[in-house]
């Protein structure tokens, strides 16, 4: 009942948005640069420290909260770092832009740094495990960071894409997240969780202020809605548009089109602590019955290719391994083998909604494992209660996708993979040293060598099946200059400009 009024309220947001816009790119005699972004997912808090992982709290954020470094065309840029350096191998030092200003006018200094750092940590959220090995974090003085480690840590910077930073003495105070204080290039002016976020322009911005005056968040839950907001011009960039919606889209008056590589991928896990599935051959047997070159095509088209390694390809550190071909004959050959000639019955779930075309993907798989004897059970449960499921290991089979949030691999293949994070019931003493020396390493030679070993043992061993690895696409009016698609999925607004039409 409460997600349905939501929706209700959100739709009814995104009509009063539409219906009083009579210029989406400005409004009427003010001269002011008026942007409206209708996102898939609605951020539900902006309280990144919280929701450190999700990508609809992340897109909102990084608007008007800034870390230190970013991941640029595959490299690690500056932005609230101006450089950073190892003087040991267990030592990183970071030196501050000078002169940065909160848009409240208060001066960002290291302590500032710090002090996100720590609520982070205090929160316990998803991302805390990725700086396991830190033993301090300290203002030196006001413009310079240094971290020591227990052992070395060559994911440090990818880490820190995610660490947005605060004011320290605001930033643990009441309801500072409803309204939030960065050094970004825009401020919150008005936030309600699901349903509305309305962004200004930071006039005193460091890295210039941007020509948007106003940036709007709209909430349309569906994705029909989005689409006719689209070519109304009530709404003027679209992202994570379906595949079987993109002809419309590509095809409408006045708008551009674009797909660019991403860090999403689909996988679909066993849960190796039940039979049949604690028998690789018989996981290796379910890769080999499934004919992925046919499907990704036939559902993805150019949205998708037939994933290489358990990353994707753009992601730092990740291999470049052979897909399974498709091979009914040696899948038979492989449960016959494991004792299983005439095949077993199991289950697959994956949630509603969970991804592009996520119900036919899992349908079409479903259907050539029946063709060499398996026969699986569907089950698409709602997200909530998939969630509780996933957690609990309450499944055979696990499909959804998923995204290297700081686009490099320790992200996902270290936080998923080691035998101590029991995601999936597999374990593999060699993998996890081949992970973790990945992980304790700062030279990125070393690490890309001991990624292409570890993903061979996930591919060989068929930890999961990996579909395939997704492209991001987006559509916006032709009155907007300067969109870009970054590969995480979450757009920056900064350089974005609109002109009147």
């Amino acid at each position: 009942m409460l997600r349905k009024r939501r929706m209700l309220v959100a739709s009814l947001v995104a009509l009063t948005a539409g219906l009083s816009a009579c210029s989406p790119a400005s409004e009427p005699g003010s001269g002011e640069q008026v942007l409206r972004y209708a996102p898939a997912m609605f951020p539900v808090s902006l309280d990144t420290h919280k929701y450190a992982g999700e990508e609809a709290v992340q897109t909102a954020i990084q608007q008007v909260m800034e870390p230190l470094v970013r991941v640029d065309a595959g490299k690690f840029v500056q932005v609230l770092a101006a450089s950073w350096q190892n003087p040991d191998a267990k030592t990183w030092v970071f030196k501050l832009r000078p002169e940065v200003k909160f848009s409240d006018g208060t001066p960002f200094t290291a302590k500032d740094v710090v002090a996100s750092y720590q609520r982070h940590q205090k929160l316990e959220g998803p991302l805390v495990p990725l700086y396991a090995t830190v033993t301090a974090f300290e203002a030196t003085d006001d413009l310079t960071v240094t971290v020591k480690t227990s052992k070395p840590l060559g994911t440090l910077l990818s880490s820190l894409t995610l660490l947005f930073i605060g004011p320290a003495d605001k930033i643990n105070t009441d309801g500072f997240f409803s309204k939030p204080i960065g050094t970004g290039p825009f401020t919150v002016s008005e936030f309600a969780p699901d349903e509305k976020l309305t962004l200004a322009a930071n006039a005193q911005y460091w890295d210039g202020a941007p020509k948007l005056g106003r940036l709007e968040f709209v909430a349309i839950p569906e994705v029909a809605g989005r689409i006719t907001g689209l070519e109304n011009g009530e709404v003027d960039v679209l992202t994570a548009i379906p595949p079987d919606q993109v002809a419309q889209v590509s095809g409408s008056k006045d708008i551009s089109y674009a797909t660019t590589p991403s860090w999403s991928y689909y996988f679909n896990w066993f849960n190796s602590n039940r039979k049949p599935f604690d028998d690789k051959r018989v996981r290796q047997a379910m890769w080999y019955a499934l004919n992925l070159d046919g499907t990704v095509k036939d559902l993805f088209g150019d949205l998708a290719s037939v994933a290489q390694a358990p990353v994707p390809q753009g992601v730092i550190g990740a291999p470049k391994l052979s897909p399974y071909p498709y091979d009914p004959a040696k899948a038979k050959q492989l449960l016959a083998a494991a004792g299983l000639p005439d095949g077993f019955t199991t289950s697959m779930q994956w949630p509603l909604e969970g991804g592009p075309n996520i119900r036919a993907l899992a349908q079409a798989m479903i259907s050539d494992w029946a063709k060499v004897g398996i026969k699986v059970k569907p089950l698409e449960k709602e997200r909530a209660q998939w969630l509780e499921d996933f957690g609990k290991l309450n499944w055979d089979m696990n499909l959804q996708t998923n995204v290297t949030g700081t686009g490099d691999a320790d992200y996902t293949l270290a936080r998923l993979y080691v035998c101590s994070a029991k995601r999936n019931g597999y374990c593999s003493p060699a993998l996890d040293n081949l992970l973790l020396g990945a992980r304790t390493s700062i030279d990125q030679g070393e690490r890309d060598k001991l990624y292409a070993q570890a993903g061979q043992i996930i591919w060989d061993d068929a930890v999961g099946i990996f579909p395939a690895e997704l492209a991001s696409n987006s559509a916006h009016r032709d009155r907007v200059q300067n969109f870009v698609m970054p590969p995480s999925g979450r757009p920056l607004f900064t350089k974005v400009t609109v002109s009147d039409s």
